[in-house]
């Protein structure tokens, strides 16, 4: 069966086009679980087939008001090299709710770095490798462990570790970052194998 349309827009709502719509690709799926950043926004889910669905972290708020774990979910994006999804709109196939990409409202300020950083709290993960996250460019920037735990590298770090940044592999993590009800993310500033852990960065550099 093909899959439904989007839902209607609001009567006198105009309706908002999708960037680049001839590269658009729609896929379906249950909302399993989401993910978050290491600053605690949800950034986005995992569905039931596996497929990573990534949204922009300032849109946070109103997806998981929109669409909660369970629900059955159209998705329109671009569909990356790696499988995963960049979102242009959601839309919860059972009541018509949708979240579509906008830029921030203009004008509104920047939530300073500084200021977010001060609400990380030190945390440590470890467990098997679910899947591997891309940076724009294609470069793996972290992973995903089999409880949903994300955890964040840059790209050269991971590349520095090859036999563990790879599906399956058993990780150990130490970093900075948060834990709520959306899941469990941090920025690593240690990592390797359970017991044996090769830290990332001087202590007197910044934590990216």
């Amino acid at each position: 069966m093909p899959p439904p349309p989007p839902a209607p827009p609001r009567p006198g709502a105009a309706p908002v086009p999708l960037a680049d719509a001839a590269s658009m690709a729609t896929t379906q799926g249950t909302v399993a679980r989401f993910l978050t950043n290491p600053d605690g926004d949800a950034d986005g889910f995992l569905t039931d087939d596996g497929t990573l669905v990534r949204f922009p972290p300032h849109m946070s708020t109103q997806l998981t008001s929109a669409v909660r774990r369970g629900d059955a979910v159209q998705v329109t994006g671009r569909r990356d090299e790696d499988g995963s999804f960049a979102a242009q709109r959601i839309v919860d196939t059972r009541s018509g709710r949708q979240v579509i990409d906008e830029p921030p409202m203009r004008g509104a300020p920047a939530w300073p770095r500084d200021a977010r950083a001060e609400g990380l709290s030190r945390l440590s993960a470890q467990g098997q490798v679910a899947r591997v996250t891309s940076a724009p460019r294609g470069e793996p920037d972290g992973v995903i462990l089999s409880d949903g735990t994300v955890i964040k590298l840059t790209p050269p770090v991971a590349q520095r570790f090859p036999a563990l940044v790879r599906a399956g592999a058993t990780v150990s993590a130490q970093g900075y970052g948060t834990r709520n009800q959306y899941g469990t993310a941090l920025q690593a500033t240690a990592f390797g194998t359970p017991g044996n852990l090769t830290p990332l960065y001087d202590r007197a550099s910044p934590m990216p």
